[in-house]
This record gives structure tokens, sequence and C-alpha cells, in this order.
């Protein structure tokens, strides 16, 4: 596979550029149109307060096995992306042990700078982003939890998902050297330049060779729906220049942008998103969401249990239309299987 470009860091954060068309992954036949569930394995914490080392807690992770059994009940595997204290935490890597019992789930992994060793850098907004580390510091950190989950779980991850989508100029090829596969860091069309973390306005929804060893990007989905989704993003970015632009176009049906998320993303839209994405060729969609939200008052998407119950409503109805189009579940393996068959070559 050819290289995809990268570009140097900017004041406001790295901003990759869109990979060239010959890095895209050509899927096999055989796979067909596919999704997948990533799921950010996490600590809980209070996301309206600044971050900070001490915030290790894991009892959300006491609820995990409830969603993961309506997952289970629909045949939809889930690959749990996990962080420090999660894999420090024996009670944790136990209930995950048990889940990924099923034969389909697998773990991969997921890099919280602030909460992962080796602490060397000040606690701040922008060094939340991995990528905004010195080089050496970012490879000691990945180097940390690549070994913490090898021994908690007796195999390597190959998948990675950058904490805060934070991937820098260096982070993929370190990546690659510690031996992962699958990076899914890049959120297609959102960016967090303004808090100095990258901007990923340029990646589409396809996945693609990142030019580092053998590793393969495979972005989080997101779909422009409406009568005006042909604008994209370069109408999303003009409505947001106009007062309340966005959302008077997105209650008109005229443009909105969706991520696979049941995280302040409205079942109909998302419905509307998984419609448009099959019609557009989407191959592979990712869905995801924080293992807070498995419980009531750990993330602002689910405070109560009336939310929660919202929040297994909103996968009930995904997989059901998911189900209707013929779109089945890929798991972890069955995504490195397909990629092993795929062809570099349009």
């Amino acid at each position: 596979m050819k290289n995809a470009a990268q570009s140097q860091p900017e004041p406001g954060g790295y901003r990759p550029p869109a990979p060239p068309a010959d890095a895209a992954v050509l899927w096999p036949d055989s796979f067909g149109t596919r999704f997948a569930v990533f799921v950010d394995t996490e600590e809980e914490f209070d996301w309206s307060q600044p971050l900070a080392r001490e915030n290790r807690g894991t009892r959300a992770m006491d609820a995990l096995p409830g969603i993961h059994k309506l997952f289970a009940d629909h045949g939809v595997p889930a690959t749990y992306m996990i962080d420090d204290p999660i894999v420090r935490c024996a009670r944790s890597v136990d209930i995950l042990k048990e889940i990924i019992a099923d034969g389909g789930s697998a773990i991969g992994s997921q890099l919280h700078p602030w909460v992962n060793p080796p602490h060397d850098e000040t606690v701040s907004p922008r060094n939340s982003f991995l990528g905004n580390l010195p080089r050496a510091l970012q490879g000691a950190k990945i180097a940390a939890l690549t070994d913490g989950i090898a021994d908690a779980f007796g195999r390597r991850p190959l998948m990675m998902r950058t904490g805060r989508y934070g991937l820098g100029p260096d982070t993929l090829g370190l990546l690659a050297a510690a031996g992962y596969r699958v990076d899914t860091s890049m959120r297609s069309g959102y960016s967090y330049a303004v808090e100095g973390g990258p901007d990923y306005r340029a990646i589409p929804n396809h996945a693609f060779a990142t030019g580092e060893g053998d590793l393969i990007e495979i972005p989080l989905t997101t779909i422009y729906t409406g009568a005006l989704r042909r604008g994209g993003i370069g109408l999303h970015e003009a409505l947001g220049r106009v007062p309340r632009g966005r959302g008077i176009a997105s209650r008109l049906k005229l443009s909105s942008r969706v991520a696979l998320t049941p995280e302040d993303m409205p079942i109909a839209l998302a419905l509307d998103a998984i419609r448009v994405a099959a019609a557009d060729g989407v191959r592979l969609l990712m869905f995801s969401y924080h293992s807070p939200s498995a419980a009531p008052g750990y993330t602002p998407y689910v405070r109560d249990a009336a939310e929660l119950a919202g929040f297994r409503r909103w996968w009930e109805r995904a997989f059901a239309l998911l189900d209707k189009l013929g779109i089945a579940p890929a798991s972890h393996d069955q995504i490195l299987a397909a990629l092993a068959g795929a062809s570099d070559r349009p």
C-alpha cells in the first residue's frame, strides 16, 4: 500500500491531510457491508472539571455486562478499547475476561495520557492529546499500556484509539513500531484544534493505509444527512458561522452532521445516517460509546435511569435497521482477517 501523506503539526494541533486515493483499503467482496462497535473503556470522571491523574475510578464497569448482554442478544460483538486505570483494576479485568468469553468480542487499547505512566508531563488540556507529547514520552506511554494489557489478558492488543482522538505526526509510526495493525483515532469530519488537538476535517470515512508499516487507519464514521447533505463539511462549516445555523438546518432536515453513537445523537438522525451510509457505499460503519455510559450518573449522556433506558433503546433500534438492511456486525478478528485479504490496488 502506498503511503498516505502526513502534514506537520500547526500551532492549533496536528492536521493530517486527506489520504491519497491509492491508500484506500479495498475490502474483499466477501466482507460485504458491515458495522462494528468500539467501546472507549475507561475510568469515570466529571467531564465538566479539569482532568486529574487521581481520577481512576472504575465503579461503572460493574454495569458493563448488562449492556454487553444487550449486544450479545442481538449477535453483536464489541471491541473494548481499555486504558490504564481499567487494566490496572483486577475487578475490571475479570469483568472483561468474562465478557470476551463470548468468542467474538475482544480487547484493544485506548490511551489517556494524564492517567497513563510514565507521568513526565504536566496535566493540561493540550497534553491530554497524546500526539502533542514528545516522541519518546509517547512511545513510553504506548509501551506501558500495551505491555499492561498483554500481561493482563495474555494477548498483545492490535487495535488502538488514542484518548480524545489525540494523534500527532509521530504517533502512527510509534503504534506501527509497537506492533499495532489498526488505529481508530481519527474522527472523520471533526476538529479539536480549538483545544490544541488534531483536526480531522479532511479525513474520509473509509479505511486507508497510513504509510507506517502495515498500520491501517479506520476512522470513526461521520455522515451528513438532509436535503443538502451533498454540501458536506463545507456547508457544515458555513452553517457554524451563522447564529444557530446548524440547529435550524438540522430541524428543517436540510443538513446534519451525524456521528454513529448514542451519546448526544438522536436515534432518528442516526437511522437516517445509516441509510445514507449504506446508499453511499460505506463498507464499514464504525459505532462507538464510552463505557461509563453503561450506568447512570457517570457521563453527560446518561444521567439517570430514564436516559439509560433511552440509551438501550437507541441500540435496539439501530440494530433493527442494520439487520433490515443486511448490514452484519464485524468482530475485531473478522476485521483483521478482512484486512489481510484486502487489496491496495484500485
